[in-house]
């Protein structure tokens, strides 16, 4: 459960309160955490992040169908050229192949699995209408794994969320538009 190991992190730090900044599945559960432990977190940013699971880009909701899965893991030099194509068409940086290749050469397929079933089964379209946390949402406007129209759901269901479009970003906005996205964070932290 990720919202407990944030929780236990905080507790072993001796943090009593933080703002939380998670990008994709970080953000879901950022979001969750804000649910469950509001006195804990001051501010929550999400970037890329579902609300509704069905959100999800299919290529990788069918990634993670275990069959499927088993099979990238089972070739696994198959899935690496795949995911090498695919990479540019993710993100602009020049570096994101290799960032993805170290990544997908450190993931287990177990853990692969949860991750997108838990990002899969994701629904927080009528509970975050409870938080009472300032939210900074940022989304990529090109966004092929998370659909960017996940803004919108977030400001439907809360009002007080911040919401910012970033025009030439996919997924990754943090490398995609890496000024922009720094001054975003710091100008939101920085709010009262």
């Amino acid at each position: 459960d990720f919202v407990t190991l944030i929780i236990q992190f905080m507790d072993q730090m001796g943090i009593e309160q933080a703002p939380l900044i998670g990008h994709s599945m970080g953000g879901t559960v950022s979001l969750q955490t804000g649910l469950i432990y509001p006195e804990r977190v001051s501010k929550i940013t999400v970037i890329g992040s579902p609300i509704l699971g069905d959100s999800l880009a299919f290529p990788l909701k069918l990634a993670g169908r275990k069959i499927v899965a088993s099979f990238l893991f089972s070739n696994f030099n198959i899935f690496r050229s795949l995911m090498k194509f695919y990479a540019p068409r993710i993100c602009s940086d020049p570096n994101f192949p290799k960032i993805m290749d170290h990544d997908i050469t450190n993931t287990s397929l177990n853990s692969f699995l949860k991750s997108i079933a838990s990002l899969r089964n994701t629904d927080l379209s009528s509970s975050i209408r409870e938080i009472k946390i300032p939210i900074l949402g940022m989304y990529g406007k090109n966004d092929n794994i998370v659909s960017p129209n996940q803004s919108e759901l977030l400001k439907s269901r809360n009002p007080k969320a911040t919401i910012e479009i970033f025009q030439s970003s996919g997924h990754f906005i943090m490398l995609d538009e890496p000024q922009l996205f720094s001054e975003s964070i710091h100008r939101f932290l920085n709010k009262d």
